[in-house]
């Protein structure tokens, strides 16, 4: 793996780091702002001025969709080339939406480009690669473990021209956002199908379908995440054109899988950039707070952490960077135990050092006065999206008692 980026990518990522500091930090504080605001009035579903701003200006510089890898409808750029980019953006909490690059929109908008007819992807791709609406992935549902993708009991029957989806969704990220128009729904199109992987399908579900209710909003850690937000959401006999299926019946969990593993990706990139600004502020904070006589940096455990921190921060990055690799020279399925690895080593690695640096905040460090209890929120949050740790490490040790498998690598008998 060669480890020199491009003139392109080093042009990029010096343009994009000087979007953040010039835009994106000083407007955290005019986006909470808004957001409190709205939230006195008792409908924080809004979407803020300040980052439909970004998003103008962002687009302005040419620094916009800069995912999509191998296509021409964004920059052009391997997995290996956005991933430094991806990591700067993921240091604020709204830097990835200024640029259209944040969750669950990029992995919708790579499935649309991969699976969706031509007429499909007019009417709802595009739109979304403007910036101008946002969408949902429903696929997580309440009364079954979701982590087994297999487990979901949602159906999507074909009746004529049309299929009829009943069924109930929980943490689609999106759907109380006024913005979200489109719902990618997966479902059981052959529940009796013997091969389980077979048996659901994805299909495309505007949001102001009839049968499509958002019951509920469900914070996390006390966070609404508005105006994005999560949501629990009821599907009662809708009905959509048989044209909204993506690929065809039974192929959901194919899609699932090609979707996945670039989103699984991303959210790595951004941890390392959530975790390198916590580092930061953790460095930052112990050298100008003074305890027992000295800075806080001057203490054994703050170095010590401070010096593991730095440690896991590279060790994750050398990962992700290996991964995205992977992904793009021999393809996301035989990239599958990489993907695996980082989706694991990232949120740890996250939750680990952006709890160091809260505890160098003192009492400060579970405010929300330095945005390091958002931060460790979000990344606890994602030892579970996208398939809980479990599933992964679970998914890691067949790949590699797999190795062992073959008669000629079995362990010789013992005389």
């Amino acid at each position: 793996m060669e480890f020199n980026y491009s003139d392109k990518v080093i042009d990029l990522q010096k343009r994009v780091t000087a979007f953040m500091d010039e835009h994106v930090y000083a407007a955290e504080e005019v986006f909470e702002a808004e957001m409190d605001a709205a939230r006195k009035t008792g409908n924080p579903w809004v979407p803020t001025k300040i980052v439909e701003e970004l998003k103008q200006k962002a687009r302005a510089a040419g620094l916009w969709n800069l995912f999509l890898p191998e296509s021409e409808l964004g920059a052009g750029l391997t997995n290996l080339e956005y991933a430094p980019l991806c990591e700067i953006m993921g240091r604020s909490h709204i830097g990835p939406e200024a640029f259209n690059c944040s969750a669950p929109d990029t992995g919708n908008m790579e499935t649309l480009a991969r699976y969706a007819s031509q007429p499909l992807q007019d009417q709802w791709l595009k739109p979304l690669l403007e910036g101008t609406i946002r969408s949902g992935f429903a696929m997580t549902e309440p009364d079954v473990a979701s982590s087994d993708a297999t487990n979901i009991e949602a159906r999507i029957e074909r009746d004529g021209d049309d299929y009829v989806i009943n069924g109930q969704k929980w943490w689609t990220s999106g759907a109380n956002d006024p913005r979200c128009k489109i719902l990618i729904f997966m479902g059981k199109t052959d529940p009796d199908n013997p091969n389980r992987h077979r048996q659901q399908s994805m299909i495309l579900v505007p949001m102001d379908t009839p049968g499509v209710t958002v019951l509920r909003h469900l914070p996390v850690f006390g966070y609404d995440d508005a105006p994005h937000g999560h949501a629990e959401v009821r599907f009662e006999n809708v009905r959509v054109p048989a044209t909204n299926m993506l690929l065809g019946e039974g192929r959901g969990f194919e899609i699932a899988q090609g979707r996945l593993g670039p989103g699984r990706i991303h959210h790595c990139m951004r941890l390392i950039g959530r975790a390198e600004r916590a580092l930061e502020k953790m460095c930052r904070r112990s050298l100008n707070r003074v305890a027992f006589g000295r800075p806080v940096a001057d203490q054994g455990v703050t170095r010590e952490r401070i010096a593991n921190a730095r440690i896991m921060i590279d060790q994750t990055r050398f990962m992700v960077l290996n991964a995205a690799y992977m992904m793009d020279t021999v393809g996301n399925k035989a990239a599958a135990k990489e993907i695996a690895m980082i989706k694991v080593a990232a949120p740890n690695m996250a939750c680990q050092v952006i709890d160091w640096a809260i505890q160098a905040h003192g009492g400060g460090g579970v405010s929300e006065d330095f945005g390091l209890a958002r931060a460790y929120a979000s990344s606890r949050t994602l030892r579970i999206a996208d398939g809980p740790d479990e599933v992964h490490r679970n998914a890691i040790a067949k790949l590699e008692l797999a190795r062992y498998m073959e008669p000629k690598l079995r362990e010789p008998k013992q005389r």
